[in-house]
This record gives C-alpha cells, sequence and structure tokens, in this order.
C-alpha cells in the first residue's frame, strides 16, 4: 500500500490524475480508502524506506496495514519511530529485512 501511495502521489504530480478524487475513481475505490493509502505517505522517510524493503513471507505482510496507518498518524517522526519499534521487532526472523533499520 505504501508503494502504491507514493505512486499515486506522483501520478497526482505529473498530472496523470487530478487529485486523490480522481484517483479513487481510477482504481474503483473509496476516496476515504484512498485517503488512508496516502495517510502513510505521513510516515517518516527512514520508517517508509524500512517497510518498502521488509521482505513478504508466504505472500504475508509482516504487520498490518491499520497498525501503520496508527504510526502514520502520528505527527513527531520521533514518536513514529518509538511506535514504530514494536511492529519492526514482531517481525519474525525468517522475514529478512534488506533496508536499514529505523533510528531509534
Amino acid at each position: 500500500m505504501l508503494a502504491l501511495a507514493h505512486h499515486l502521489e506522483e501520478a497526482i504530480r505529473a498530472g496523470k490524475l487530478r487529485d486523490r478524487s480522481d484517483a479513487a475513481r481510477a482504481l474503483g475505490l473509496s476516496a476515504a480508502r484512498v485517503t488512508q493509502v496516502m495517510d502513510l505517505l505521513c510516515l517518516a522517510p527512514d520508517i517508509q524506506e524500512d517497510v518498502l524493503f521488509l521482505e513478504r513471507e508466504n505472500g504475508k505482510e509482516p504487520f498490518t496495514e491499520a497498525s501503520l496507518r496508527a504510526v502514520a498518524g502520528v505527527l513527531l517522526w520521533t514518536e513514529q519511530r518509538r511506535r514504530y519499534q514494536p511492529l519492526r521487532a514482531g517481525v519474525r526472523g525468517d522475514i529478512r529485512a534488506v533496508g536499514p533499520t529505523p533510528v531509534p
């Protein structure tokens, strides 16, 4: 979903889509759902990078999008990092992260 958010942001910036409502119509989603996805862009850059590089196991995400949105809803990046740590720590050892570890 984070990769989709970046894709939609770039499409809007490039003028391929007018706005989030246009993106919602193009994807067949509600405007509220597109807003949820786009809210992931509020995550601190290092958290975004970590999330984008986490590998999936058997097609499963290491944690839920809803739990990540809860982290994104916090304004301060330092607090986001603090709240992200338990999510990141919950990633099982057999899921290898190829990106950087979040800054404490």
